[in-house]
């Protein structure tokens, strides 16, 4: 094979794009830039990329697709939550629409109409920065040698975010208008409001953090995860003393008087699980009865109602139950 003999290029992202070939007969231009879905070689030659992404490359690209999408479920579910039920909708419509996005983003990738793509191998960190390293032979004139080295990693996911805006705005504000009926006209968009701010700002962190996400998403699902998992059972922990709280309290206090649970303070324990007016006296008596009726209460089993609370103290009981109320 017959190659036209030229000086090396200069700049790790310089290439010589080949001209014309004849057979065994290539003749390559001057140094430059490489076209898109190229890179250079160890000779300085811009060669296609050709090859299938590999297992790691699939799992940054499944997780830069999948922040839109848990951005937007955490968004529907903060300001809708359980004063609608059309939650669960839009999460789905979400869903939808990320996973539509993702596919029309592989069909119109290179290779057109399939869904799988060709990329060229990342090697080192500098390759998704090649505008760093664009060399200046005199100090004066600049090369510009800026391309996408690892193609198309870097630009798939502008692809992508891109089309999941378009759909999001075709899809989310009309369904919204007609199943978001509990919210008010202002609470009802402020999902879509809230993705209108985090786009910008994952598109943002792809082009600056592209190749740093690259190599640390691993340890950030990680200690996300610890971190999540953390926050939830930090709050189950709350929520759970608070529930015992409750329970000794009243426990407490139908020792001390002798009693089991009445009607009234069945109903207002329901909506007040949490009683500041526990009486703080020591501990007397016991009533065997009262602690089974109290037991069976908490294991929802049918409970004798028999012992009632004296009426002063039941007197007391709805004064403190109709000023909470109040509040």
């Amino acid at each position: 094979m017959a190659v036209d003999i030229q000086p090396a290029c200069l700049g790790l992202y310089c290439g010589k794009t080949l001209l014309f070939k004849n057979g065994s007969t290539e003749l390559y231009g001057e140094c430059g830039v490489c076209p898109r879905g190229q890179r250079t070689n160890a000779q300085k030659y811009c060669q296609p990329c050709t090859e299938s992404p590999e297992l790691y490359d699939w799992l940054y690209l499944g997780f830069m697709a999948m922040l839109p999408l848990v951005l937007h479920w955490f968004f529907i579910e903060w300001y809708s939550g359980k004063k609608s039920s059309s939650a669960l909708l839009q999460h789905a419509t979400a869903l939808f629409e990320c996973g539509a996005a993702a596919a029309i983003t592989l069909l119109v990738s290179e290779p057109v109409g399939v869904l799988y793509i060709r990329s060229c191998r990342v090697l080192m960190l500098s390759d998704w920065y090649t505008m760093l390293y664009n060399p200046s032979p005199d100090y004066v004139t600049t090369v510009h040698c800026t391309h996408e080295a690892v193609y198309p990693l870097y630009t798939i996911v502008f692809i992508y975010y891109a089309f999941c805006l378009v759909l999001m705005m075709l899809l989310r504000p009309l369904l919204v208008k007609k199943i978001a009926c509990g919210l008010g006209k202002s609470d009802r968009f402020k999902s879509i409001y809230a993705a209108l701010y985090f786009f910008p700002i994952l598109t943002v962190l792809q082009a600056v953090g592209g190749g740093l996400l690259y190599y640390a998403f691993p340890y950030i699902i990680l200690v996300l995860s610890l971190v999540t998992l953390a926050v939830y059972m930090s709050a189950s922990e709350i929520e759970s003393g608070r529930r015992d709280s409750s329970s000794s309290s009243a426990t407490g206090y139908f020792m001390l008087t002798g009693s089991s649970p009445s009607p009234e303070w069945i109903n207002s324990s329901k909506t007040y699980p949490f009683w500041p007016w526990y009486p703080r006296q020591p501990f007397f008596t016991c009533s065997q009865q009262s602690l089974l009726n109290l037991h069976g209460y908490s294991q929802k089993e049918p409970m004798d109602t028999e012992y009632n609370m004296p009426k002063p103290l039941r007197s007391i009981l709805n004064k403190k139950v109709k000023k909470l109320k109040m509040y």
